[in-house]
This record gives C-alpha cells, structure tokens and sequence, in this order.
C-alpha cells in the first residue's frame, strides 16, 4: 500500500511538471505571437504616420498657393499659412504638456492597493488564527 502511495505520488509529481512544462511552453508561443502581431502593428503605424506627414506637407503647400492667389502675394500666403500652424502646434503642445503634468508616473493604484494588503495581512496576523 505504501508502495502505491509512492508510485501514484511520484507519477502526480511528473504530471505536475510536464503539465507545467507544456503550459510555459504555450505562453512562451503565445507571448512570441502576440509580440510579433504588436511588431507589425507599431511598423504599420509608423508607416502610416510618414504618409499623413506627406500629404499634410502637400496639403499645406496647396493652401499657400491658393492663399496667394486671394492675397496676391506668395510670401505673405506663406507667412500666414505658417504662422496658423504655429499657433496650432502652440496650443497642441500646451495641452500635451498640462495633461503630462497631470498624470504621475508611479503606479499609486498599486501602491494603495499594497497598502490595503499589507494592513489585512497585519491584522489577520494579529488575531491569529480564529476557529469556526
């Protein structure tokens, strides 16, 4: 009878660990696929912010043009066209900037929530341990 105990023991053991094997190995592929998916993701993102940066340069060279044709003056077209997407990327970074300012970088979520933890441990602790 003992012996089965250890035979049954040791054959829960090893199933133990090829389960456990066979599980790091799934998350490992799985882990290897969603960053291949997110690689391809992010390049194709980048791509296409290069595109958009191309068509607003054309875009904005083809409202000085036409700014110049109604002002009679490239040059001015051209400083009044320049000087709206100033004012626009002023106020774009302003906005980035507070909305940085507001966010703190250290997880204090997480803080708390280790707070909380550590004050149920303590007190469970404290009690020691209570029968039903």
């Amino acid at each position: 009878m003992v012996e089965d105990a250890t035979k049954l023991l040791g054959e829960a053991l090893r199933e133990s660990s090829d389960l456990a094997q066979k599980e790091l190995a799934l998350f490992r592929a799985e882990m290897s696929e969603n960053m291949r998916t997110l690689a391809m993701g992010l390049v194709m993102v980048i791509v296409a912010a290069v595109f958009v940066i191309l068509a607003l340069i054309w875009l904005t060279q083809a409202l000085v043009y036409w700014l110049a044709t109604v002002v009679g003056s490239q040059a001015l077209a051209a400083l009044i066209v320049g000087g709206v997407l100033a004012v626009i990327a002023l106020g774009l970074g302003l906005y980035g900037r507070g909305a940085m300012a507001k966010t703190p970088l250290a997880p204090t979520r997480t803080a708390q929530s280790l707070q909380r933890d550590k004050e149920v441990l303590t007190e469970s602790i404290s009690k020691g341990p209570e029968r039903a």
